[in-house]
């Protein structure tokens, strides 16, 4: 098997590592396509000797402490939340977030996570507690669920309520979501992606959007659907069926780009 067919089933994974841990789609996908370009012009620095799945996050990482991807040359971003994640990126120190998205996200054990940083085991189980005090500052938020399942939307309320967070209300459909948010503005939004009367949750959260700018993670059973860097696309995904430490670090991650906005404004 050659190094492409290695990689490619592990590429939208890696794409939606690179947007939760930048807070933007464009440049999350501006470094993958940077991984994918240094790993064309030299196979050499892809380890044979790993996991492929590994191995392709490792070069990933070992490029992103390496090489500053100009954020300003990228197109603009495809909202005001985008663009401040994207400003506040610089003044975050990324290892600690990275250690907890590869193992709350990504699901990689502690070992493998320790081997794509390139760190003892010790020292990464030490960014892990970083992240977490990190993560446990932010303040308390009010977050509008957008879920068509019931047994789904009532873990996922509890979830964020086990955060300290408050839920303002569980919109079925397009009409429920929209009456919601102007109701209560939220402070992060949790959205299916396929709703009960059939409408997008997409079009749903581009209609709250305009409006007003405000976190988003979208709920999908498909996720390499969204994750082809081919048009504008989610930063932030939970898979279905999803784990309740994915959701829950998804959620501390957003916030955490929210209160690096509110201190940079």
């Amino acid at each position: 098997m050659n190094l492409a067919e290695l990689i490619a089933p592990h590429i939208p994974y890696l794409r939606r590592f690179a947007r939760s841990l930048t807070g933007s789609q464009s440049s999350g996908d501006a470094y993958v396509s940077a991984t994918l370009e240094a790993l064309v012009a030299d196979r050499s620095i892809f380890p044979t000797n790993l996991d492929s799945k590994v191995a392709l996050y490792k070069v990933f990482s070992q490029l992103w402490r390496s090489v500053d991807i100009n954020l300003s040359e990228l197109p603009p971003a495809a909202d005001a939340w985008e663009e401040q994640a994207r400003r506040s990126l610089r003044a975050i120190a990324p290892l600690p977030r990275q250690a907890f998205l590869l193992v709350a996200v990504e699901r990689f054990s502690n070992e493998e996570g320790a081997e794509i940083l390139g760190v003892g085991e010790a020292e990464f189980a030490e960014l892990i507690e970083t992240a977490s005090v990190e993560m446990a500052q932010q303040v308390a938020t009010s977050v509008l669920i957008i879920e068509d399942e019931p047994l789904i939307a009532m873990d996922i309320e509890q979830m964020v309520e086990s955060l300290g967070h408050t839920v303002t209300g569980v919109a079925r459909t397009h009409k429920e979501a929209i009456e919601l948010f102007n109701q209560r503005r939220p402070g992060l939004v949790l959205a299916d992606i396929q709703l009960a009367d059939g409408s997008s949750g997409i079009d749903a959260v581009n209609d709250m959007l305009r409006s007003a700018s405000v976190p988003v993670i979208f709920i999908t059973a498909f996720p390499e659907r969204l994750l082809t860097g081919e048009r504008p696309e989610p930063a932030f995904l939970v898979t279905k069926p999803f784990q309740p430490d994915m959701v829950k670090a998804l959620v501390s991650q957003v916030l955490f780009f929210s209160e690096q906005m509110e201190q940079a404004a």
